[in-house]
């Protein structure tokens, strides 16, 4: 006797093969962003002759997730800002918040960190090696834990009836990582912490604001209202990327000077990691181009969406890059 399957599971099969094929993906996309800091260190260090910090690869990986929990909600508010923007979205159709997830994956990075900082840049092998108290007597120990707190913050308020109340607390690690980032005894240090802080922000907004627009338009059914919301990111996306290139420059500059900088993109592992990812910015610049166009000249504006996700996995390589960029020794020569 012959069976026949009910016709709602013959066509629930295709829907079930393509939500594992993109749980497959992510995943892979996961591994690969993890393999980079895990490994970039290592390569980048190869031969320059630098003496590399104890748990280089552990301090890269802790970043990157700490980049990544600052992006994505960050994203998601700054996507459903412009949203609010577009005639006839349906914002009552949006998609669920990463943002308490991410809060809690920020917040596990941050503690990891803290306690690096909490035995003297070295990584704790044992509770007792960590001085929590020392925290408060140190700036970076302050920072590390006002990085901690503001995790916490921001998943609590991701969690509120207000969720657009973790503005403040992520802002509060975005000037923490700029301090950070620069240190007292760094000459202009004030320049250096704002030209960070100018490009963090944005380059918290334009990878995490293009993530939350196409999670967006994979629900809305509005064709008009999506092709808008992606033509007003892009637009916006545009200046994100003048900002973020004219501060990443100047701070490049600010690390090697122009008389060496050629020498000290091969020759440090540093240089060596700021070309990667100037290189891999340059592919981003070139898919969101594409997509540009698309979205201008394309008979269905919606398709602009293929090289859009290339472009968030391309981002996604950046933000891996820069966790490993943030963990190498600088090449500071004034």
């Amino acid at each position: 006797m012959t069976l026949i399957r009910p016709t709602a599971e013959v066509a629930g099969e295709p829907a079930r093969r393509r939500a594992t094929g993109r749980a497959a993906a992510v995943l892979a996309l996961v591994t690969v962003a993890a393999l980079i800091p895990l490994l970039g260190p290592r390569t980048a260090l190869e031969g320059t002759g630098e003496a590399a910090a104890p748990g280089i690869a552990g301090i890269a990986l802790l970043r990157t997730v700490l980049f990544v929990a600052l992006c994505v909600p960050a994203g998601e508010l700054f996507a459903s800002w412009l949203a609010r923007r577009v005639p006839g979205a349906p914002l009552a159709d949006a998609p669920r918040s990463w943002a308490p997830y991410t809060a809690a994956a920020g917040l596990l990075a941050a503690l990891g960190l803290a306690s690096v900082v909490a035995t003297g840049n070295l990584l704790p092998h044992h509770l007792s090696d960590i001085d929590v108290g020392g925290l408060y007597e140190t700036r970076d120990g302050k920072l590390a834990l006002l990085e901690v707190n503001a995790f916490l913050a921001a998943g609590l308020c991701a969690l509120s009836r207000r969720p657009v109340t973790q503005v403040w607390p992520l802002a509060a690690v975005v000037v923490a990582e700029a301090l950070r980032a620069h240190p007292a005894t760094e000459h202009g240090p004030l320049v250096g912490s704002a030209l960070t802080l100018v490009h963090v922000t944005c380059a918290a907004l334009w990878a995490g604001g293009l993530l939350h627009v196409l999670r967006m338009l994979r629900r809305w059914r509005a064709e008009e209202a999506g092709a808008a919301l992606l033509g007003l990111y892009a637009r916006v996306a545009a200046v994100l990327f003048a900002a973020i290139t004219a501060t990443g420059v100047w701070s490049a500059l600010r690390r090697m000077p122009s008389g060496t900088i050629l020498d000290q993109l091969t020759t440090t592992a540093y240089g060596r990691t700021l070309l990667a990812k100037v290189l891999v910015v340059a592919v981003v610049a070139v898919l969101a181009l594409w997509a540009r166009l698309r979205l201008r000249r394309a008979a269905d504006p919606l398709s602009a969406c293929v090289p859009a996700r290339a472009e968030v996995v391309a981002l996604g390589v950046v933000v891996a890059v820069s966790g490993t960029l943030t963990a190498l020794p600088l090449p500071i020569r004034w």
